[in-house]
């Protein structure tokens, strides 16, 4: 609600969402009440209460008792949601501004876990009389709380002078393009239109005259900054983004929206200190910090050319004792891969005869589920039996973060993925489902996964009794789906993810990718379900156009089926049933 009439002496508004920010709205506030270079009659402060569950209006309301001079209003947003809170705070401003007949006054908006510089406002207002329309100020992170970070989170985030210049060079090569697209509105006469790159809700602003021609602010839940940044460069008005204009803003990685700084600082952080590199860890070292049997399993489907190289490999790490079994599980395949695996030293189960009462295994993860079955290891290794160049520092990286750190119980491969053509190697260029699925899902939709370079990789070591707690979908889903599955029952802290140099793998033709998409997409649309996010998918045959000089449709019968988690099931696991035959088959 208004609290008191417009002064006809105002010329801007400040606008500040807030969601339970009962701790630092006080901070806020202060610093907007020590501005300089103005009268405290030439502006007000909107604080936008975003579904507070705590008591940021009362802070708010002391923090204004203690500057008398602060003319603060309180708003409800009318949707949760920092979008939608900003939004509705500078529509207000905007109609306060052009009530005292001040088109051209500066509507204003800050983050209240963020700290103004005392010539913040007046800065602005200078701007926008040089004929700024839109500035972006620059936005420091809070010392204290930044020197608590690893260094390559500062790195990420462009602190140093090198990754800035580089994203300030970015963005006017945008520019340029921009410009030639349809020519940029040249409005701005100041020389300091591009000091830096960023155009964030912790500083941005806008002339109440712009606001109203562009119709305002986008209304979305979250990154609304970004899209007012994309709807500004589509009317092509420019942004001054000045140092001159500067902020000081919390380093803290829990936020309050769902996407925004917060997240990205955590991500960063996770990505800091939880990806390592097979070539840290010393298999005599993980040895000395090994307390219990480690099973490494194969699935394997036709995959003769590839089985004995991987087996032979893994052999020099069962010589040392870092583990105790390999064991391929089978899928019946036809070209003697069951033999070649068995005379190269591996136990060869076929997956059919693993818990067979639940009928035919039905793909990768359904023979990934059965052999939790019968593994005796506390951690298990899961490697994809078609690899080329496959050496044993691929099982050493999997299990160091594992042994080395009792935080972390789940460790998913990382690598660079080649693309061999007819026309030769494209570095970087495989994964096809990975980059055009997997990783925009993610983005999307948990973007607390994206730091991970490869969300599809079949490379997975992890604490056994944590794997039979999953529900494991049959077929290609289940690489994603235990991925969604385990941060949310463990959280970030107990992922990590490893480099395992480049990983050669067979590609499979495109229609068979799209059903290996489709597994994929249903397995995170059905946890992203789970989750509240939208609704879970009733999933059908996967519709695919007819193949070259066809002209029937194909309808695929895609396996999206999954299985409970092997905890919950009643079962011995004593396949094979003879201990001593089988431990012969491993030594």
């Amino acid at each position: 609600m208004r609290l008191t009439a417009a002064d006809r002496r105002l010329h801007a508004v400040v606008v500040v969402p807030a969601r339970d920010e009962q701790e630092r709205i006080g901070a806020c506030l202060h610093a907007l009440a020590e501005q300089r270079g103005l009268e405290p009659e030439a502006f007000e402060v909107v604080v936008v209460l975003d579904q507070c569950g705590d008591d940021t209006r009362a802070m708010a309301l002391r923090a204004a008792a203690a500057a008398p001079h602060l003319r603060l209003t309180l708003l409800d947003s009318p949707a949760p949601g920092a979008g939608h809170a900003r939004r509705a705070g500078m529509d207000f401003a905007c109609e306060r501004l052009f009530a005292v007949g001040r088109p051209h006054g500066l509507i204003a908006s800050t983050d209240a876990d963020t700290r103004v510089a005392p010539d913040w406002l007046a800065t602005q207002l200078a701007l926008a009389g040089a004929g700024a329309g839109a500035i972006g100020g620059r936005i420091d992170l809070d010392p204290d709380e930044a020197s608590r970070l690893p260094p390559a989170v500062l790195r990420d985030r462009g602190v140093n002078a090198q990754a800035r210049h580089a994203r300030i060079h970015a963005l006017a090569e945008r520019q340029v393009e921009a410009a030639r697209s349809g020519g940029e509105n040249q409005r701005v006469t100041s020389t300091d239109g591009r000091d830096h790159h960023q155009f964030s809700g912790a500083s941005l602003a806008v002339t109440a005259q712009t606001y109203r021609d562009l119709g305002g602010l986008p209304v979305v839940d979250a990154l609304e900054d970004e899209a007012f940044e994309r709807l500004l460069e589509d009317r092509r008005i420019p942004i001054v983004r000045s140092d001159r204009v500067s902020v000081t803003t919390s380093a803290r990685t829990t936020g309050r929206a769902s996407r925004g700084l917060a997240r990205d600082l955590a991500l960063a952080d996770w990505r800091a200190r939880r990806s390592f590199r097979a070539s840290e860890f010393d298999p005599q070292d993980l040895l000395a910090l090994k307390a219990g049997p480690i099973s490494v399993i194969l699935p394997a489907r036709e995959v003769a050319d590839t089985i004995a190289s991987i087996i032979d490999s893994l052999a020099a790490l069962r010589e040392v004792d870092l583990i105790d079994e390999v064991i391929v599980i089978d899928a019946a395949s036809q070209d003697g891969t069951a033999a070649v695996a068995a005379a190269h030293g591996a136990l060869v189960l076929q997956e059919d005869e693993l818990l067979s009462e639940h009928g035919p295994a039905r793909g990768k993860g359904d023979a990934m589920w059965r052999a939790l079955s019968v593994v005796r290891g506390e951690i298990t290794v899961f490697l994809d039996a078609d690899t080329r160049d496959f050496t044993p520092a691929f099982v050493i990286g999997l299990l160091g973060p594992l042994l080395s750190d009792p935080e972390i119980r789940f460790v998913k491969g990382a690598f660079r993925r080649p693309f061999a053509s007819a026309s030769g190697v494209l570095p970087g260029e495989g994964g096809r489902v990975t980059e055009l699925v997997a990783r925009p899902l993610l983005n999307l939709y948990a973007p607390h996964l994206a730091g991970f370079d490869q969300p599809l990789a079949g490379e997975i070591a992890a604490h056994t009794d944590l794997l039979r707690s999953l529900r494991f979908p049959a077929g290609y889903g289940v690489e994603i789906a235990n991925l969604i599955d385990v941060a949310q029952l463990c959280g970030m802290e107990a992922l990590a993810q490893v480099d395992l140099g480049e990983r050669q793998n067979r590609h499979q033709p495109l229609r068979d990718l799209s059903a290996m998409a489709y597994s994929v997409i249903v397995a995170a649309a059905t946890r992203l379900g789970d989750s509240g996010l939208h609704a879970p998918p009733a999933p059908g045959p996967l519709a695919l156009p007819p193949r070259p000089g066809e002209t029937i449709t194909e309808t695929r019968q895609v396996v999206v089926l999954e299985r409970p988690p092997l905890a919950s099931l009643e079962i011995e696991r004593s396949y094979p049933p003879d201990r001593a035959t089988r431990a012969g088959a491993l030594r």
